[in-house]
């Protein structure tokens, strides 16, 4: 997601045919939540959530459930790394965790008595977690559908996929 975009998310859930990875292999970043301090690529909580979702969903239509998923990236230490890395853990573990679930008291008493911040109570922001699917429309006047289709036609072809 660009700067200044919407924080909702373009996604292809088509697959290609023919192209079967031996394995799916996906970098989390919690940068790219809108509170990070230095990205701010303007997605919330329950975005990411639903990535980690679709990501793993993905594993399993492509590459028979084979799935090496990495984090890295995110600073925002208290509000988002550990719910957005909680979330991505229990996806992978087949145990996604409901949203509205509250964090765990014990959690929230030790980041007040550590940092002197105020932890956040549940697991969600409240934000909608939709995927508007890319192969919906593509507007060139949207700057991550241009970035989309940028991507799609210099790597594609390369691996003979096709572009659109």
């Amino acid at each position: 997601m660009l700067p200044g975009c919407a924080p909702s998310t373009r996604s292809s859930r088509r697959w290609w045919p023919g192209f079967r990875p031996q394995i799916l292999v996906s970098q989390h970043g919690a940068d790219r939540h809108r509170r990070d301090p230095l990205a701010r690529l303007e997605l919330s909580i329950d975005a990411q959530r639903a990535a980690h979702a679709a990501i793993h969903a993905l594993a399993h239509e492509a590459a028979g459930g084979r799935w090496l998923f990495t984090g890295g990236g995110g600073y925002e230490l208290v509000q988002v790394v550990p719910r957005t890395w909680t979330h991505l853990l229990a996806e992978a573990a087949g145990q996604p965790i409901d949203p509205g679930t509250q964090t765990p008291a014990p959690w929230r008493e030790y980041v007040v008595r550590r940092t002197g911040l105020t932890a956040p109570e549940q697991m969600t922001e409240g934000a909608p977690a939709q995927f508007e699917p890319f192969e919906s429309g593509y507007d060139p006047a949207d700057p991550v559908d241009r970035a989309i289709m940028a991507t799609r036609n210099a790597v594609f072809p390369l691996h003979g996929l096709m572009t659109l």
